[in-house]
């Protein structure tokens, strides 16, 4: 695992990368422009997973609805992913109507990856991987879980695809169970065990 995230943050295939964040946004922008582009790549300060939640753009704008950017800063399992969310500045993606569905790994799933790969995603200069990686965890539409059957190949944002299986009355994505599903106002979260890593190039 550690190989598969130092492969992500030193590729050099920058353009790429730079590519499928770009693709991802215009996805992700149904319903109006947010004024957010992942191209952005100007240096900022690595975000503080114990930093309290700042809205920018739509984001400052909807601060009391149901959506899932508001739902993964209210929940305190989700420290680290809305830490990451912040560091690659798509607060606004996860704002906009949608709908969008999103996988979202709890705090236990980043600690479950080599020390220092988080901390190291969060710096300014792995932004584009970063982004990268936080679009391989949602897909275009709203799945609820009943929805997600055995086999079924997930597209993500970020161009690649992920299975679906089904065991029992457990669903797995990528090999990460989804622990608990929440409605909100611009699609789903699904709360999984693991953190989603996108195939290597």
């Amino acid at each position: 695992m550690l190989s598969k995230f130092t492969n992500l943050i030193n590729m050099k295939k920058h353009n790429y990368l730079f590519s499928l964040a770009l693709s991802a946004a215009v996805l992700f922008s149904c319903g109006g422009g947010t004024g957010d582009t992942p191209a952005d790549t100007q240096a900022e300060p690595a975000a503080d997973p114990n930093a309290p939640a700042v809205h920018v753009g739509q984001a400052a704008v909807d601060t009391e609805s149901n959506n899932i950017l508001n739902i993964a800063i209210g929940s305190p399992d989700h420290t680290t992913l809305v830490a990451a969310v912040q560091a690659a500045t798509i607060e606004n993606v996860l704002a906009n109507n949608g709908p969008i569905t999103v996988f979202a790994p709890v705090n236990s799933a980043f600690e479950k990856l080599p020390e220092g790969t988080v901390e190291t995603l969060l710096k300014p200069e792995n932004k584009s991987a970063l982004i990268n990686i936080l679009y391989f965890h949602a897909s275009a539409g709203s799945f609820e879980k009943e929805a997600l059957k055995d086999g079924m190949m997930m597209d993500q944002a970020q161009g690649d695809k992920v299975k679906i299986e089904v065991k029992g009355e457990d669903v797995f994505i990528g090999g990460a169970k989804i622990l608990a599903s929440v409605k909100a106002s611009n699609g789903y979260v699904h709360v999984i065990d693991g953190v989603l890593l996108p195939p290597e190039k």
